[in-house]
């Protein structure tokens, strides 16, 4: 049998948090190598954030044309008569966002053979019986009908295999895996639905809800509860609420799908036009069930699960609720060469988070003496929701800071405003029809320490990132109202609240 290739650092996986711990760790001089049976970047670049922040920018282009460009005299912009013609393509704009991926997966190739960092194209998991020889841990390669083509041993080895969308089974929602897409089939979409159902009230449904409603999409979105995004601050959820209804979004509340029927459609048609699908709806409260007709597609947004259960694992790694491997706050698991991190984790799946914990693993591991303790707070960790509008948030939700500190150690300051974007004119000189933008601070103490910000409006998505570092500082309420305020911009309400 061949001689086995013997490396420092195994990645498997080359998504955002592997690649950035493999090219960390070559800094170091390392010998890594990175795994990956589908192109690299991972699910944020090729199904994931950078996609959809693409086609958000087109929904944001629509509404411009659609309303914007009118607040400020330009009545020669307009709408194209549809989402398929002469003067826009949905199809083409899709081939667009497409070549743009392809162009990111070629830099991250470029980056690995940059930094001597070995890339092997296939499927990975842990070799059973499980070998740990002085040298490392067995590692197979599988090619895609599942057969080993190679073995290889790593020192050490991370866990970096991100997650996937899941489906309700037909016992849940009889016909969802037949005929609903993910967010996966999403970007595969060359065309815009008429009619659409999104089911599921987190990011990624209350995202995508709002991008296909800004492209003329007729959108139900069904929630089993009061409200939407219920781990977010509650003025963020019912601003945003009264937001998708003016929009033209229906939300139903308090509801389940119970199933989706219809023709199933020929695999050169899927993505490509309306499946004309029935959906039967029920109130959860009371039993009652409704049919929405003629629906295009079926959108299930229920979450996310890891991939874990193909890897083989040794049995000293522990697997959590859904199959999530355990880490401790250093990433490791109970098995002294193994790591995880990111989506497989289960814990603030978010790409800038996969990308820092990578980061700082890699500086632990091979950066030396200097870096011993190095590891990832996951506090104050700042994130954004590209809703229409978009949401920003850092720290802890109004409640969550009432709970901590007492309700009466707690104080909350909040702006609600006209951005000036807005501020001139009204559409066909409606003056009516000026959106608002909410911002609030959640403070504690005495010292009045600002644990939260929350804000939601034109703009949030890159006001944000700034306050976060205040957040994480501990900067009071004084330290904001001492900072000079740039006018005139929709920011300065955070340093001039009363």
């Amino acid at each position: 049998m061949a001689t086995k290739r013997v490396f420092d650092y195994i990645v498997l996986g080359g998504g955002s948090g592997g690649m950035g711990s493999a090219r960390r760790a070559a800094s170091y001089g390392a010998k890594v190598a990175v795994i990956e049976a589908d192109r690299l970047g991972g699910t944020c670049v090729i199904r994931g954030c950078v996609p959809k922040k693409v086609t958000f920018n087109l929904a944001h282009t629509f509404d411009v044309l659609r309303s914007d460009a009118k607040r400020y005299g330009i009545h020669a912009a307009r709408l194209p008569e549809s989402t398929e013609g002469p003067d826009f393509s949905y199809a083409r704009f899709k081939q667009m966002r497409d070549a743009y991926v392809t162009r990111l997966n070629g830099i991250y190739h470029r980056n690995l053979d940059r930094e001597n960092i070995t890339f092997i194209a296939g499927f990975a998991r842990f070799k059973q019986p499980v070998e740990d020889s002085e040298e490392g841990l067995a590692v197979e390669i599988l090619d895609a009908q599942g057969a080993v083509t190679e073995e290889i041993v790593g020192a050490k080895v991370l866990v970096a295999t991100g997650g996937h969308p899941v489906v309700p089974t037909d016992e849940e929602t009889k016909g969802a895996a037949t005929h609903g897409i993910t967010s996966d089939g999403f970007f595969e979409l060359n065309y815009v639905p008429k009619r659409i159902v999104v089911v599921g009230t987190g990011y990624i449904g209350i995202e995508l809800a709002g991008v296909l409603a800004a492209l003329g999409s007729e959108v139900h979105v069904i929630s089993r509860h009061d409200t939407v995004l219920r781990t977010f601050d509650p003025d963020m959820q019912s601003f945003l609420l009264e937001s998708m209804k003016k929009q033209g979004i229906t939300v139903h509340h308090y509801t389940h799908v119970d199933s989706v029927d219809g023709k199933p459609i020929d695999a050169d048609r899927a993505f490509q036009e309306g499946r004309n699908l029935a959906v039967t709806l029920r109130d959860v409260r009371d039993g009652a069930t409704n049919v929405l007709d003629e629906v295009d597609e079926v959108l299930f947004a229920v979450g996310r699960a890891p991939n874990s259960t193909q890897l083989q694992l040794p049995e000293q790694v522990e697997l959590g609720k859904k199959s999530y491997i355990k880490v401790d706050a250093f990433q490791a698991t109970a098995h002294p060469r193994i790591f995880a991190l990111g989506d497989v984790c289960g814990i603030a799946e978010l790409t800038p988070v996969a990308i820092a914990a990578g980061r700082r693993l890699s500086d632990r591991l091979f950066g030396g003496a200097q870096f011993s303790t190095s590891k990832l707070d996951y506090t104050n960790i700042p994130t954004v929701v590209f809703s229409h509008p978009p949401i920003g948030t850092v720290g802890l939700t109004e409640p969550q800071a009432r709970k901590e500190y007492g309700d009466e150690n707690v104080k909350v300051y909040k702006s609600k405003f006209i951005n000036m974007y807005f501020s001139m004119m009204g559409v066909d000189n409606d003056m009516t029809d000026k959106p608002f933008t909410l911002y609030k601070l959640v403070c504690a103490g005495p010292e009045e320490k600002v644990v939260g910000i929350h804000i939601i409006g034109l703009g949030s998505d890159e006001v944000l990132q700034g306050f976060a570092v205040a957040v994480k500082m501990g900067a009071t309420k004084a330290d904001f109202d001492n900072t000079v305020a740039i006018h005139p911009t929709a920011g300065e309400e955070l340093v001039t609240l009363r």
